[in-house]
């Protein structure tokens, strides 16, 4: 007797694996999460849904997408949302790609990756970072073939840290056949500091082929109500929405969502705290002797190799997120907790 079996596809895909959990949450620096709670206006505006929840949110995101309108200065059939980018990036590659297909990222990258373009059934290429943790998008460029229908770019890249530049970005994009989508991932742009960072908005306008990611989860502390989108040329996002789920963004996370948006002053506090922080960190960590590269969003990241896990385990109780094999990230958090981490980091190199 047979049994109901899923798809081949799903045999090598990992579950995805979320952040380890601390004993308390402010101890949790495994899950790149916003210290700060939601900004000003956020939980009066969204808790103006709660009486309605018994009503189907508004599919058409209307006034999210009326926001991102006003905020970026595109039409609104420029974008498409989802719960969070990582959704939105689920339906964009199943929109565009199918077996017999080609999928380019590079790794280490974010850990949803393989899980998103496996699952559409097209072949993963997997282009290892530079020595330096960041992209090597030459070889990125290489590795394009008549079969290529989507090429994936992480600025900063999560979890190693560092930018692609304006430079190297536009040497790649002139590289790569227009027929390929590029996908600019800019989860954590807001922290970026580097002068001479790539903008993905920059070279959407030039060119067809782009699309960039963005999120509510991070720098505007909405990670649990998840929103992300997409911003593309109107075709590419048409795209993207008829492959979402209906109803996916719910009234109350489209609410504090565009909220969010209004507190433009408070939003840029919080992130420069984030930033002072993670400067610190870097420097700290620097100082211990530890290789770290350069980091732009909010975590850092030591290239410990094998022993990546003991150190994880080494730094209860604040929870780290280890990657087997290649190393750890560490989210910025409040100053007092980066701090007792930054003191487990020193007693692990003087053992």
């Amino acid at each position: 007797m047979t049994s109901p079996s899923a798809r081949h596809a799903l045999d090598d895909i990992p579950v995805y694996k979320p952040g380890k959990s601390a004993a308390d949450e402010d101890h949790k620096l495994s899950s790149n999460e916003n210290p700060y709670g939601p900004l000003p206006g956020v939980m009066e505006r969204a808790a103006t849904q709660l009486g309605r929840i018994n009503r189907y949110p508004d599919a058409g995101m209307t006034a999210l997408y009326d926001a991102l309108s006003a905020k970026f200065g595109l039409s609104p059939d420029h974008f498409a949302a989802s719960t969070g980018s990582v959704a939105v990036l689920f339906a964009l590659l199943n929109a565009h790609c199918e077996d017999g297909d080609e999928i380019i990222y590079a790794w280490r990258s974010f850990e949803a990756y393989p899980i998103a373009a496996d699952l559409t059934g097209a072949t993963t290429v997997r282009v290892p970072l530079r020595a330096d943790a960041t992209h090597d998008l030459e070889a990125m460029a290489a590795a394009v073939t008549d079969r290529t229908r989507v090429i994936l770019v992480c600025t900063p890249n999560n979890p190693t840290g560092p930018i692609v530049t304006a430079a190297e970005l536009e040497t790649f994009l002139d590289a790569v056949p227009s027929r390929v989508l590029v996908v600019v991932d800019e989860a954590y742009v807001e922290f970026v500091r580097a002068p001479d960072v790539a903008h993905g908005l920059d070279v959407l306008a030039a060119r067809e082929n782009v699309v960039v990611l963005r999120t509510f989860s991070k720098a505007y502390g909405l990670a649990g109500l998840r929103v992300g989108y997409a911003i593309a040329r109107p075709a590419v996002a048409e795209a993207i929405r008829k492959a979402t789920p209906p109803f996916s963004v719910t009234d109350l996370a489209q609410a504090a969502a565009v909220a969010s948006l209004d507190s433009q002053d408070e939003l840029d506090k919080r992130v420069e705290a984030i930033v002072q922080e993670r400067i610190a960190m870097h420097a700290a960590l620097r100082a211990q002797g530890w290789e770290v590269p350069q980091a732009e969003g909010n975590f850092v990241w030591l290239p410990l190799g094998d022993d990546a896990m003991e150190f994880a385990a080494a730094c209860d109780p604040v929870s780290v997120r280890p990657f087997a094999g290649d190393g750890v990230r560490i989210s910025v958090g409040a100053p007092e907790i980066n701090a007792e981490f930054i003191a487990l980091a020193a007693a692990w190199r003087a053992k």
